[in-house]
């Protein structure tokens, strides 16, 4: 398996210790992912939604968005000692097993 995260999580963590002093605590670093997902969903409202996209929306770049959720997730990981690769090899097994059939045999998808 790929190491790519143990790479993210280390770049993020060399970035906070060497231009942004500290990490946030635990539940500021919640109320910015809460904050940053917000975002996000605006502009899938808006871009792809029913919602009418506002001028100011149209100038919003939904890849940054999607980068800062991330930034901010791998803040959280590193400060509470998450291992994502470690989480993700887990989570992929799992849902690949329960998800096999499940999916393929859902009418609505078809």
């Amino acid at each position: 398996m790929s190491k790519e995260f143990e790479k993210v999580q280390a770049e993020v963590d060399e970035w906070i210790q060497t231009v942004g002093v500290r990490y946030f605590n635990e539940l500021t670093n919640m109320a910015q992912l809460t904050e940053e997902t917000g975002e996000v969903a605006r502009i899938i409202a808006r871009r792809y939604g029913e919602q009418s996209e506002k001028p100011a929306d149209k100038e919003k770049d939904l890849g940054e968005e999607l980068a800062d959720v991330i930034f901010v997730a791998v803040c959280l990981a590193n400060q509470t000692g998450v291992d994502l690769q470690k989480a993700w090899d887990q989570k992929l097994k799992l849902k690949t097993e329960r998800d096999r059939k499940r999916h393929k045999n859902n009418e609505k998808l078809k």
